[in-house]
Parts: C-alpha cells; structure tokens; sequence
C-alpha cells in the first residue's frame, strides 16, 4: 500500500513538472507571439507573503531580484503539488484521459487563481474575457500534458 502510495507521489510530481513546463511553454509563446507584457502577478504575490511575514527582501534592486527569483518557483511548485494531490487522491483508480485533463486544468488553475485572491495579488471577477482567456489556455496545456504523462508513467512504472 505505502509504495502505491508513494509511486503515485512520485508520478505526480514527475507528471506535474510536464504539466509545468507545458503550461509555460505556452504562456510565453503567447506573450511573444501577441506581444503582451509577461505577466507580474507571481512577483506581486512574493511581495505579499514577504509583508505577510515580515520578511525583508532587502533594498530595491536586489528585492526585484529576489522577487523576479522567487515569482517563478511560487508557479512551478503550484503546478507541481496540484498534480501530485491528483495523483495521490486518485491512486486506486484514476479517471480517464479527458476528464483527469479536465480536473487536472481546472484545479491547477483554481490552486494558482485561488492563491493569488486570496494574497490580494488579483481579483479574477475584474479580468474580462481576455484575461479569462489568457489564463484558461495554458490550464489545458498544463492538464493535457499532465494527465497524459500521468498515465503513461501509471501504465510503465
């Protein structure tokens, strides 16, 4: 039982880290090939959690530093624990291909979305449908890529 459990672990992060990088991949390839400013929000919510803490990120350039740093590992270990709490919840038995996309995107978005509401880093309810669309999409990328790397390493490992 402990090593199902861990195995599925283990193939969570892995497949988490596909989901990751897929999700990127496509947020920056929008960025570039529409020419939109990169998005800041995770830069502002390391600014946050460090008020929160009453942490000093230190003088100016290097706090930009830090949190041009930081911003980025705050996405990739949301994209990566969302998956890995997929695959450990569903490690008896795991729905098919679609609908683990489907769960997969929308509560990677939900862990990300959620997390910044909640530091008061964005307000999803003031985004339009644009901003709606620029988050969505790379959520599908992020799900398929997981999902299907999920089961791959399910039907291998």
């Amino acid at each position: 039982m402990a090593r199902n459990w861990l195995a599925s672990l283990t193939n969570g992060v892995v497949a988490g880290a596909a989901g990751t990088l897929a999700r990127e991949l496509f947020s920056n390839l929008d960025v570039g090939v529409r020419a939109r400013p990169m998005s800041d929000t995770h830069e502002r919510a390391v600014q946050r959690m460090a008020d929160l803490a009453h942490v000093n990120l230190g003088p100016a350039d290097r706090a930009a530093n830090r949190r041009a740093g930081f911003g980025p590992v705050f996405g990739f270990v949301n994209g990566v624990l969302a998956v890995s709490l997929f695959a450990t919840l569903t490690a008896r038995w795991r729905p098919p291909l679609p609908v683990a996309a489907g769960v997969i995107g929308i509560g990677g978005m939900l862990v990300a979305d959620g997390s910044m509401t909640a530091l008061g880093v964005t307000d999803p309810r003031r985004w339009g449908a644009e901003g709606w669309r620029e988050d969505a999409l790379p959520y599908v990328a992020y799900g398929l890529a997981a999902a299907t790397t999920l089961k791959r390493l399910d039907r291998h490992g």
